[in-house]
């Protein structure tokens, strides 16, 4: 798994291109303040460490969501990082179950439209934590 953690000050998404038939039809755009993104490129051998993947996520988002004092956190497929890729079934689970776990640890968890391009607005400070990359 790759992730790169981006703090923003403002960030919003509009859907743009549906790449995944199956998904729900999404058109609304969405804005965000004062939160913790995380653009996720899950692979292919995280489907056979998921728990340990899971683990490791979820104590990654947790310590930068502190680090810069937010517990909003937006879950992001970003399928850029890596040419590794898990299957789309398996990337959307693993998302769905990571937002739970976040939300039962007391965050506010949004996740943008998976299956789509979307055009990003994103306003992030620049500070040392403000953009972290982790290779899980």
């Amino acid at each position: 798994m790759k992730l790169l953690m981006i703090y923003m000050k403002k960030f919003s998404y509009n859907p743009t291109i549906k790449t995944i038939e199956s998904m729900p039809d999404y058109t609304e755009e969405k804005k965000f303040e004062n939160i913790q993104a995380a653009f996720i490129q899950v692979e292919k051998e995280d489907e056979e460490n998921e728990t340990a993947v899971k683990k490791k996520l979820l104590k990654n988002l947790k310590w930068i969501a502190g680090k810069n004092n937010t517990k909003k956190i937006i879950l992001h497929s970003f399928a850029h990082l890596s040419e590794s890729k898990a299957e789309p079934e398996f990337t959307e689970s693993l998302f769905n179950n990571i937002d739970e776990r976040l939300v039962n640890s007391g965050f506010e968890v949004e996740q943008t439209p998976f299956g789509y391009f979307l055009d990003l607005k994103i306003d992030a400070p620049g500070y040392s934590l403000a953009r972290v990359f982790k290779d899980l």
